[in-house]
């Protein structure tokens, strides 16, 4: 179950807001809590249901954790020995499960040998919810939780808005939510706010994400890629809807929290809009970002020399980073590629070296298109076979008619998605973002009417259910 279907708008979440309206009235905070908790392990098991046990038993196991970690903390020795632990079943789980068979592959390739594949799959959320485990175990750890109640945690751990693709967020601020008696009263306001974030992140991903991502995993199936503009078009494609699929999936998780009440942070500040690879990585999938500076980052920025360790920190933070997202070397050379890039960022700006701002935002979008194609690749062979035809002109020279009448035929065939495509990059850079957009929200009939038009067109062109696609990480 996805937020763009029937089935969560007109049966799943009518259902567990009116249950949550109805206990409201009644005044029970703790039923309520368990109202969130049932309905979201009910809508979990929709998507992973043999994993659903592994789930509860990991959510219980990192509760206990927590306790004990608060019980004894002047027991340094013990509190070091629950903290490894809390650490080996978070990491290990998640490496299990996703990276198994990238191991076995590898050891097959590299020692020939002929160990069998396991028939794993991937449960889906757990590169999110681990990371969320992972920074309450840390908290806990450092002395940032002071206290934990089973009830809260639980809301915590499973809350259905940010459980399968985040955002990330820390335990205390959801917990001072749910400790706010203003919590549990219905909120027209934030409802309003709600419904119109939710239509424009079903708008998002409907309209706007889902023709792109069919453009570009036609071509991508493809392991030979075809065709100069076929290219191009199909790494734009996924330029522009990765952020309109991710970006929407996060405006509908704020948008459905503030039904009850709970904030969520936005995930996205308008990341194409920027000028340097530094700046890019605190606009996109913000929530990610901080956890990987808060957690591996900080942790390498204490050896060496001040260059030294930033491009230390830098290059291993984005390594974590090119490794969490997928189990391929693709991923990995992402990562490192990115760094790259980061670190080039970030000595251009101790050595106050500055571009003009439209070069810069060229040079840094040109970056993002061509590191996508390593993230989107299949493998990095295919990567490169991509990579080789994006720059490849000499077409252009050898016969210019037939090359730009092949260009012409690919545009008159695709006439709807380009469309798409040009209105994507319209509102990338020349609107206002989500975040923006609701920080002095008009509660009025204009924004009324916009956000109903955008929901209707989206139940209408709600067609066959499209996963997210950060689903697969």
């Amino acid at each position: 179950m996805i937020f763009s279907s029937h089935a969560f708008l007109f049966f799943f979440m009518p259902i567990v807001f009116i249950g949550y309206l109805i206990l409201s009235k009644i005044g029970n905070k703790q039923w309520m809590k368990v109202w969130l908790i049932i309905a979201s392990l009910f809508f979990y098991a929709q998507g992973s249901p043999s994993f659903l046990p592994w789930f509860v038993l990991t959510i219980l196991f990192n509760y206990v954790i927590g306790v004990l970690l608060l019980r004894y903390e002047n027991n340094k020795a013990l509190r070091t020995i629950l903290f490894a632990a809390g650490l080996i079943e978070n990491i290990g789980l998640l490496a299990y499960f996703k990276y198994t068979n990238f191991f076995i592959e590898n050891v097959n390739r590299f020692a020939a040998t002929s160990f069998s594949l396991r028939n794993i799959l991937l449960p889906i959320g757990i590169s999110f919810f681990t990371f969320r485990f992972l920074s309450f175990i840390n908290d806990v750890h450092k002395g940032r939780i002071k206290k934990i109640s089973f009830m809260d945690f639980c809301v915590y751990a499973v809350f259905f808005p940010m459980l399968i693709v985040g955002p990330i967020v820390h335990y205390n601020p959801v917990a001072s939510q749910l400790e706010d008696s203003s919590t549990y009263k219905i909120n027209k306001d934030n409802i309003a706010k709600g419904l119109f974030l939710l239509s424009i992140g079903c708008a998002k991903k409907i309209l706007i994400a889902d023709p792109l991502i069919a453009l570009a995993q036609n071509y991508y199936q493809n392991p030979v890629p075809s065709g100069f503009f076929n290219s191009w078009f199909a790494v734009l494609a996924y330029t522009f809807a990765y952020y309109f699929d991710f970006s929407g999936y996060g405006d509908m998780a704020v948008g459905i929290g503030l039904f009850f009440n709970i904030k969520l942070p936005f995930n996205f500040n308008s990341p194409y809009k920027s000028r340097n690879f530094a700046e890019f990585w605190k606009r996109w999938n913000i929530t990610l970002s901080t956890f990987l500076y808060d957690h591996v980052f900080k942790s390498i920025y204490k050896f060496g020399d001040r260059l030294g360790k930033l491009i230390l920190g830098i290059m291993v933070t984005f390594l974590v980073s090119g490794i969490w997202h997928g189990a391929g070397w693709h991923f990995v050379v992402w990562g490192l590629v990115n760094g790259i890039f980061v670190c080039i960022s970030n000595i251009a700006i101790l050595k106050s070296k500055r571009l003009p701002w439209f070069l810069a935002w060229a040079l840094t979008f040109a970056g993002i298109l061509l590191t996508r194609v390593l993230f989107d690749a299949q493998n990095t062979d295919q990567a490169v076979r991509v990579l080789k035809v994006l720059v490849d002109i000499r077409p252009l020279f050898n016969d210019t008619r037939a090359f730009l009448a092949s260009g012409l035929a690919y545009v008159q065939g695709h006439v709807h998605e380009i469309l798409v495509l040009l209105a994507s990059a319209v509102i990338c850079f020349g609107a206002k973002n989500s975040m923006e957009m609701t920080e002095d929200f008009p509660l009025n009939t204009k924004t009324a009417v916009f956000a109903a038009v955008l929901f209707t067109f989206s139940v209408f062109m709600m067609g066959s259910v499209s996963d997210f696609l950060y689903f697969q990480f």
